[in-house]
């Protein structure tokens, strides 16, 4: 119940569900009566040029769904950034919601990085779905700052991580692990990534020095929820770490285009920008889309 609740009070307080509420709320009680009596794979209208496979239980994508963007202002912000033929770093694609926006909408290059095999599997359903395996490349490996084979949870469904050294977990994977440097630099620099790896992130970051340090590398999408203290890091340095590198934290309104200088992160996703002038072109530049019936 405790759940039940959660997931209506984020449909209610989703900018663009919260504009059309009996749509969302009859796309999520129609999806949890569909999937009870009788469980499937769906596929159904992401964005104007884009599709997502769904299925019960992929937390997060299903909430695609529910409201049209899970993650509204990051999302939005990928939405209007990018451009086709632009490259962008998925690291920790869970079923490929981003990749799927930058790819099967936007058509700019992707690089996918999914470690977990059954999750991988539905990233490249999605790939498949959208015909954009010409634009997409997808790495079942995990990233960290050297190479390596480390341990990752197996019993999370599309929520599994690293096994921390403080953890005894009877079920694992073990998973290689590479640095982005070691992989694509100096000839590959995305101008966008996005990452999200449960509090891993501070390894994935040691092991990208070189390309952090690179200006083509215009903006990050990067989850510090405090999960990084499962693995003992302090997500306070990666805030600083990024200052350094010359990016700022900023949320962004996609309805205004707006964006908002931040004092330090926030509590789940934030957006790292540098080279503004450049962004803010971009954004004002970018065609208008239509999502969940709202035109942004």
């Amino acid at each position: 119940m405790k759940r039940f609740l959660q997931i209506l009070r984020f449909i209610r307080e989703h900018p663009l569900a919260g504009r059309n509420l009996l749509k969302a709320y009859w796309r999520f009680f129609s999806w949890q009566f569909s999937q009870r009596l009788s469980p499937h794979t769906a596929v159904y209208q992401f964005t104007p040029h884009s599709k997502l496979a769904l299925k019960r239980k992929l937390i997060g994508a299903t909430g695609n769904l529910y409201v049209g963007l899970h993650d509204f202002s990051e999302m939005g912000f990928l939405l209007h950034f990018l451009r086709p033929n632009d490259l962008f770093a998925d690291i920790g694609a869970n079923v490929g919601t981003y990749t799927v926006l930058a790819s099967g909408e936007i058509k700019a290059r992707s690089l996918s990085f999914e470690p977990i095999p059954s999750t991988a599997d539905w990233l490249r359903k999605n790939i498949e779905v959208n015909k954009m395996g010409h634009l997409v490349q997808v790495f079942p490996i995990g990233l960290g700052s050297k190479q390596d084979v480390i341990r990752f949870t197996s019993d999370f469904d599309a929520e599994n991580r690293v096994v921390s050294k403080f953890e005894e977990k009877d079920h694992y994977l073990e998973v290689k692990v590479e640095s982005f440097d070691s992989l694509f630099y100096p000839d590959t620099v995305p101008a966008l990534m996005k990452i999200d790896v449960e509090g891993f992130e501070t390894e994935v970051l040691k092991g990208m020095g070189k390309t952090l340090a690179d200006t083509r590398l215009k903006a990050i999408i990067i989850e510090l929820n405090g999960s990084g203290y499962r693995y003992g890091f302090d997500e306070k340095q990666i805030h600083q770490d990024l200052l350094d590198a010359g990016f700022q934290p900023y949320s962004y309104d996609p309805f205004s285009r707006q964006m908002q200088q931040l004092s330090t992160f926030g509590s789940n996703n934030t957006i790292y920008m540098r080279d503004l002038d450049f962004i803010r072109m971009r954004l004002r530049d970018a065609g208008k889309l239509k999502i969940f019936g709202q035109v942004f």
